[in-house]
């Protein structure tokens, strides 16, 4: 299956394990919970969809790598005890708490959270003496006398041995243990994922020309060669950020993360396409309304992949300013609460910067326990630091006001002032929405292109959200008529289908 079934299926398991009847008990009992186990070749998404699972769920998530691990540090180290039965005295080993079971226990104890996934990765590559204590584990989730929490649901994943020399193919008595689920490379899948975390426009624009470049693996004489999704998703974080830079990106570097000299040779000549046609369209004139003449006849004149090239362009600039607008807004809410909350020690009486500094002092304590943890997205912890910065910049100004009501007007004042900006930026960002809708329907029309725009907007979260907050008419217009056109489509097929 591909890897976004696998996560549904990992999602259903989770919820139906940790699921418990009007009385409390586990509708399945933690003895009869097979742990899934993921099987699949390298880099297609198997470690990310845990965190994501973990996350959408609102439980805790503990991961491991078995490759390190020994059979001291997994099951405990022995250590003698005093024993009787009856008249006879004896010696007996017992074990310390297994690493993994205990990293769970203070997990537990620094976030509170009770329930959780313990992600057990590269599980077919432990080591030949602690093999016999993993088939153990795979069965009654125990360590030596230590047992998992009946609230964590253990999910494990490995690659199979031909991507991986210290990988072993598990026997019948293994995975009689557990529940194996393969998972297949999937373009579609992981461009779904794709669009919904930013990877950078010309990887999208170029992987859905030459689809066959997504995944692969050759053995030759030399070594091998490989191109995976985590090569594509590692490379685009690192062109957006030397693009940021101001630096170049060469065939070199992209080499170094699709590792396949052909296949990046071919990115790395598209790259070069694509940036000339960031330059060339000049997309923010396109968003500010003020394209020329020039670029609308190039566009009508171009070939569909360069068409293709500046409709993702212009997706990802519409989404980079729809996450600005959506961020703006949700520090404008977090502050609102925070003042709400101020408000009457500040009107009482206490100092209003104190108070807000201590609002602050306390969101930040909150983000580093969450951080430490691992419960905490990188989004997440960009939104907490931008509230802090704006509960500082009011600290300073309660700071200089005092406190009462006088000093709570004055900070009314400031937040007002910030809800105009949110309200301005977001204004801003609609009408280059509209100005994209409008360009796209002048140069190309109605058709294959604007059902390229509206489907690639419809995939992103970050657009839909902004769109659904605050609106848009040619989002409105277009879908709307896009999905007229997709039924009356579908109809014609199912009548041609019933032709003799």
């Amino acid at each position: 299956m591909n890897i976004a079934d696998a996560k549904q299926q990992v999602k259903d398991t989770v919820e139906a394990y940790l699921a418990v009847d009007e009385v409390g008990m586990h509708r399945i009992e933690p003895a009869a919970q097979r742990p899934l186990f993921l099987i699949g070749a390298p880099g297609i998404g198997k470690t990310a969809i845990m965190s994501q699972v973990a996350d959408e769920l609102g439980i805790g998530l503990v991961s491991y790598s078995m490759t390190h691990h020994t059979r001291q540090s997994a099951l405990g180290l022995p250590f003698v005890v005093d024993g009787a039965h009856g008249s006879l005295k004896y010696k007996a080993t017992e074990y310390t708490m297994s690493e993994i079971i205990a990293s769970i226990y203070d997990y537990m104890e620094q976030t509170g959270l009770e329930r959780g996934i313990l992600f057990l990765d590269e599980i077919n590559c432990v080591s030949e003496t602690l093999y016999p204590s993993m088939l153990q584990f795979l069965q009654f989730k125990t360590f030596g006398r230590h047992r998992v929490p009946d609230n964590w649901i253990v999910v494990c994943a490995g690659n199979p041995p031909e991507y991986n020399k210290s990988a072993r193919e598990f026997d019948i008595v293994t995975l009689d243990r557990v529940r194996k689920v393969d998972v297949e490379p999937d373009f579609e899948s992981w461009k779904t994922y794709a669009e919904g975390t930013g990877v950078h426009p010309s990887i999208l624009s170029f992987l859905q020309i030459e689809q066959d470049c997504f995944y692969a693996v050759e053995s030759t004489p030399s070594g091998k060669r490989f191109v995976s999704a985590r090569g594509w998703t590692d490379l685009s974080r690192t062109l957006t950020t030397l693009e940021e830079m101001g630096k170049s990106v060469d065939v070199g570097l992209i080499g170094q993360f699709v590792q396949d000299s052909a296949i990046a040779e071919r990115f790395a000549v598209y790259y070069e396409l694509f940036s000339k046609y960031r330059s060339d369209y000049q997309i923010g004139e396109i968003l500010q309304g003020s394209w020329t003449p020039e670029v609308e006849q190039r566009a009508q004149q171009a070939a569909f992949d360069e068409r293709l090239a500046v409709l993702n362009l212009l997706i990802d600039a519409v989404e980079t300013r729809a996450k600005e607008a959506l961020e703006h807004e949700a520090v404008v809410f977090e502050v609102r609460d925070a003042l709400r909350q101020a408000k009457e020690r500040i009107v009482g009486g206490e100092a209003a910067g104190a108070v807000l500094d201590e609002f602050a002092a306390q969101r930040m304590d909150e983000l580093e326990v969450r951080r430490s943890s691992g419960t905490v997205t990188a989004r997440e912890v960009r939104l907490r630091k931008m509230v802090v910065e704006q509960l500082r910049a009011f600290q300073r100004i309660g700071a200089a006001v005092g406190g009462g009501s006088e000093a709570f007007d004055a900070l009314g004042e400031a937040y007002a002032q910030l809800v105009s900006e949110m309200s301005q930026f977001a204004d801003e960002s609609s009408s280059q929405l509209e100005n994209a809708f409008a360009f796209i329907a002048k140069t190309f029309g109605n058709e294959r292109e604007m059902l390229v725009f509206v489907s690639g907007l419809s995939t992103r979260p970050t657009s839909m959200r902004f769109v659904s907050t605050f609106g848009s008419e040619g989002y409105a217009r277009y879908s709307e008529r896009l999905a007229v056109q997709e039924r009356r489509n579908d109809l014609l097929e199912r009548a041609k289908a019933l032709e003799l």
